[in-house]
């Protein structure tokens, strides 16, 4: 008998422009951010139908983040990546995830700060 782990649905480097930050200048200025995603699902079903109706709309859950993103005005990337954690595990289906937001340039000599959150549903 083979033992399949869960299906992984990763959406990558999402690119998206928010307010987000403390100082003046950043509540003015949207800034980009990246977002990944991770979310761990029971694909048997959809493996073997092949059907959309069995698995998470991801092209769905893209555009719910990107609304999201775009209408907040945070002012930490721990409380954003947060909300975008709640969002990724609305549908019961998804059994665990993994959000991490990333603000380029940031800090001076560093390419990116990020802040990564996970989830996991209690059997």
């Amino acid at each position: 008998m083979i033992h399949q782990n869960p299906l992984r649905i990763s959406i990558e480097n999402l690119r998206l422009r928010t307010i987000i930050g403390l100082h003046d200048w950043e509540r003015k200025e949207k800034q980009d951010i990246v977002i990944n995603v991770q979310l761990d699902l029971d694909g048997q079903t959809a493996t073997t139908r092949d059907d959309i109706e069995e698995t998470l709309d991801y092209k769905e859950l893209t555009k719910a983040i990107i609304t999201e993103v775009e209408q907040s005005n945070f002012f930490l990337l721990e409380k954003l990546c947060d909300h975008l954690l709640q969002i990724a595990m609305t549908d019961a289906r998804v059994m665990a995830a993994r959000v991490r937001v990333d603000k380029p340039f940031a800090l001076r000599f560093a390419d990116s700060v990020s802040v990564e959150r996970s989830a996991e549903r209690a059997e």
